[in-house]
This record gives structure tokens, sequence and C-alpha cells, in this order.
């Protein structure tokens, strides 16, 4: 059986998440979606609001489990028998910034491995610190993000 894990902050839950989430459903056996969190980081959705999001974008794929986790990736990796980190990749940045984490992970603990799938182009756009800044001065995110996710933005601007 072949366990992977998709970690991400997830500060929102993307259309582009989602898409990796799907693609990774079908190429893993189960596939732990991991909601990483830092209390010493600000986000705009709890860690639990994050998890519940996803949860619920989540419930039609039977081999995709979602978790926090609070401390390194590859120590939920150990403590979950799976041995693969799968990674999402827009661009060169991304793939520089995830090959050195990649590199640091695998020195943790060298039965890591991880895989980079390329984003499909309508997602390459696609990042969760340009849609909150989009949200936060009313433009259009809907095309970006699930509807459940646009609501919940649009929610967290209105009480601020």
């Amino acid at each position: 059986m072949t366990s992977a894990i998709f970690p991400g902050t997830f500060d929102p839950p993307t259309n582009g998440h989602l898409n990796l989430i799907e693609r990774g459903s079908r190429l893993f056996d189960s596939l732990d979606v991991v909601v990483a969190y830092n209390p010493g980081k600000a986000h705009l959705f709890s860690p639990e609001e994050r998890l519940e999001m996803l949860k619920e974008l989540t419930k039609d794929f039977p081999n995709v489990t979602v978790h926090l986790w609070d401390r390194l990736i590859v120590e939920y990796a150990e403590k979950n028998n799976a041995d693969i980190l799968l990674r999402g990749i827009r661009n060169t940045n991304d793939f520089a910034y995830e090959f050195d984490l990649s590199l640091m992970n695998h020195s943790l603990n060298s039965r890591i491995e991880t895989l980079f799938l390329p984003a499909e182009a309508k997602y390459g756009i696609v990042r969760s610190s340009s849609i909150k800044e989009l949200a936060r001065f009313g433009g259009d995110i809907s095309g970006m993000v699930p509807k459940i996710v646009e609501d919940a933005i649009h929610s967290k601007y209105e009480k601020n």
C-alpha cells in the first residue's frame, strides 16, 4: 500500500490545492492532507477552520483524510508510516524552494521521498496570499477557491 502526505498551510484552501488532492488520490492508495500550523504565525483562518473546510472539500475522496499537525512533517510521516510527500509546483521559484525543503526532509529521514507534481496551467497563478489580498480589496476570487472558501473569506473580511 502506498501512503502519501500532502502537507500545507491551506490558508485558504484553493482550487489548485483541490486539483492536487484529486490527482494525488488517483496516484496513491491513501493520501493524508496535513494542515500544518505554526502558533507563531498569523493566519486568516484558524487551524480548525482550515481542517473543517478541507474535510468538507475532500469528503467525496474515499482514500483522502485530513489532519492537523504542528511539528515537523517528517515526524508525521514516521508516526503514520508514510514515505512520500506530495508537493505541488507552479513555477521555477516553487521548485527551488521545494527542492531545498525536500533535501532537508530527506536528511532528517532518508526513508521520506518527495514527489513534485506540476500544477495545471490554469492554477499557475493561484496563491493563497494573493487570494487573500485580492479579496481584502473586493476583487473576484470565485475562480480561485471553492464556494465555501469564498464565503468564509468574505465573512472574515466583513467582520474586520
